[in-house]
């Protein structure tokens, strides 16, 4: 495709030059009318944050994604110029891209004005028309708006009064595009009371020049919400000025959660044939969604979805390790494999002074567990035993309850116990879960999990027992890379993780 390449060309081809926000404005109702995806790979936003969004852009608003770590909030800034249009013109090199038919600098002026039409003009695509800065406390107004150049005022014989001589900031130089300010509360409050004007009155002064420039821009802030940090907050009237502030959260659902995993985790692992039974999914996502109820961790930080994510990734690579050491070609993980998580997750949650006497790993393993638990009571039936409902015989209940695991918990109560490891073979790992009276069949009624199918059977086996478990039916230590499985009352008696020979 020829594009005009002067401003005369540009002029004759009919071509309309729009503000950035009626840009976007228009390209969005466009994608909303062919029901294009509007935000692809934002996930769980569909009835929440996303209408306002859309809202925000049709009222041609500058935007605050107000949120905790981990929420999208970047990902949803970078994606924005996808509603820009594909390329526009600029002048040809003008620092701050310059609209052809209403240059505001002063090189593009001067050029204009001595060649008229025949000024080159250059296309700028929309991926460089976004424009990020991360905010710290060192951070200068110099940094997002400008200031003067001495080298360039002294290599081009410029006094420094001399537009000439301003080096432009980030801000400006993202000029008819997208800005972003990513973590406001870091900017020094004698920075953000810099931005007030661009808010306010859409230009910028620099130094003592007289001249102010016009920008043609949207603004768009990302923030922990002001009680997250301590580092800073976000000046009143910088905030007032900020059109839509928008709330994002975690997803509230967790297949929204499970999908979020899918798409971000590096689950691809050198030609072995992967999987991951779906009840392990729901451990992970669970895992996330007890931290972020959880009473030693500090919810003002709250819990990245970046946690989950490395979770996985670490299930799956425990996993790998194993096939690779066993040459196996199937990855499969493993209840065992669930310690292996802890160093995706530790360095991911804040803790309150509580967690912190308890310490990360402590608390970690109680997530686990909590998780463990929770999807377990998915698959089979309550453990403990509840109150009859109104015309339920309450023994004939009791008796049911109990029998369900009763051939499980007898057989460790005779003093039987089983050992595993996360480095067993598939056949030594099958064989030692096998030893439990009626966990096979139990297991199989329960979980529908193929027979013959050593691999997900084996792994949903020592489901069953983890889960019985945490609902404190029977005992389990974990003394180095050993898994032991063991009757609750003798393990009381004998004391934490000692057999009869151990005294």
């Amino acid at each position: 495709m020829n594009r005009p390449s002067t401003i005369g060309q540009l002029r004759d081809s009919g071509y309309v030059v729009r503000s950035v926000k009626d840009e976007i404005r228009a390209n969005l109702v466009d994608k909303i009318n062919r029901k294009e995806p509007l935000f692809p790979g934002i996930v769980g936003f569909e009835h929440t944050v996303i209408p306002a969004l859309i809202n925000a852009i049709l009222a041609k608003h500058d935007i605050m994604l107000l949120g905790l770590r981990g929420q999208a909030k970047t990902r949803i800034v970078r994606q924005l110029p996808s509603l820009l249009d594909e390329f526009i013109p600029i002048i040809a090199g003008c620092e701050i891209n310059d609209n052809p038919y209403h240059p505001v600098c002063k090189r593009c002026t001067d050029l204009v004005k001595d060649q008229g039409e025949t000024v080159p003009v250059d296309w700028m695509h929309r991926d460089a028309r976004l424009g990020e800065k991360l905010a710290t406390p060192d951070v200068t107004i110099a940094d997002l708006i400008g200031d003067i150049d001495p080298i360039k005022a002294a290599s081009q014989r410029l006094h420094y009064s001399h537009e000439g001589a301003i080096h432009f900031g980030i801000i400006p130089r993202t000029n008819r595009g997208i800005f972003a300010i990513n973590e406001l509360p870091d900017l020094q409050p004698r920075i953000q009371v810099g931005l007030f004007n661009i808010m306010q009155e859409k230009d910028i002064q620099i130094r003592g020049f007289s001249v102010r420039i016009p920008l043609d821009i949207l603004i768009v802030f990302t923030a922990n919400p002001e009680d997250y940090t301590n580092r800073g907050n976000i000046i009143t009237p910088l905030k007032d000025r900020i059109d839509s502030q928008i709330f994002t959260h975690y997803p509230r659902q967790i297949e929204d959660a499970m999908r979020i995993t899918e798409q971000e985790a590096s689950l691809t692992r050198g030609g072995r044939d992967i999987v991951v039974p779906y009840y392990f999914k729901e451990i992970i996502e669970q895992i996330g969604f007890e931290a972020r109820k959880s009473e030693y961790v500090d919810q003002k930080s709250g819990v990245s979805a970046r946690m989950t994510i490395a979770a996985m990734e670490n299930l799956i690579s425990n996993a790998e390790r194993r096939a690779i050491l066993l040459h196996d070609k199937k990855i499969v993980p493993r209840i065992s494999d669930l310690s292996h998580v802890l160093p995706g997750m530790t360095g991911k949650i804040e803790l309150v002074f509580e967690g912190e006497q308890e310490g990360p790993l402590k608390v970690g393993k109680a997530l686990i567990g909590k998780a463990v638990r929770d999807v377990f009571k998915k698959y089979f039936p309550d453990p403990l035993l509840r109150r009859p409902q109104r015309g339920e015989n309450p023994a004939a209940r009791q008796q049911t309850e109990a029998s369900e695991y009763a051939g499980v918990i007898s057989w460790f109560e005779s003093g039987n116990k089983i050992e595993i490891s996360d480095e067993m073979a598939i056949d030594d790992y099958y064989r030692e879960l096998n030893k439990v009276s009626h966990l096979r069949d139990i297991t199989v009624a329960h979980m529908k999990v193929p027979p013959d199918n050593l691999y997900e059977l084996s792994s949903a086996m020592e489901f069953a027992l983890d889960g019985l478990h945490q609902f404190s039916k029977i005992a389990k230590d974990e003394i180095d890379h050993m898994v032991e499985y063991k009757d609750l009352v003798g393990s009381i008696f004998k004391g934490r993780g000692k057999g009869e020979d151990d005294d």
